[in-house]
């Protein structure tokens, strides 16, 4: 059977740590999605706004342009402020739970995390987003 008529929700996964975007990036693709990787903050901006995807996951601390920020630009710009945006960030829970709705996150997920959690909290929020469009 064949898949090929079948657009894949596109995501853009953004972290400065090769090996997290190489493992969350084969997770998200696992679960049949269509995933662009960026390495900081500019270039997921960029992407995201190449790709126009249905949500983006990124980590808080890159260099440059941080997560929150990215996620800032991304509200800021009508064209893509309906995105989906799930922070991932070692600072703390505590700190992310009061930091990441600030700046326009839908949700957040703390490092390290599990797996399964990552999957069922995107899956969550593609549920979401696409019920909008």
């Amino acid at each position: 059977m064949s898949d090929k008529g079948v657009k894949k929700p596109v995501v853009v996964v953004a972290d400065d740590d090769v090996e997290i975007l190489t493992l969350v990036s084969r997770t998200l693709r696992r679960l049949g999605l269509e995933v662009h990787e960026a390495n900081d903050g500019e270039e997921a901006l960029k992407t995201i706004r190449q790709v126009r995807p249905v949500m983006v996951v990124l980590d808080v601390m890159m260099p440059g342009m941080s997560g929150w920020e990215v996620c800032r630009a991304l509200r800021d710009d009508q064209e893509i402020a309906d995105t989906g945006v799930l922070m991932l960030t070692g600072i703390g829970e505590r700190l992310n739970e009061m930091t990441s709705p600030l700046y326009g996150a839908d949700d957040h997920l703390d490092k390290p995390f599990d797996f399964d959690e990552l999957e069922q909290r995107v899956t969550a929020m593609l549920e979401k987003k696409t019920k909008k469009s």
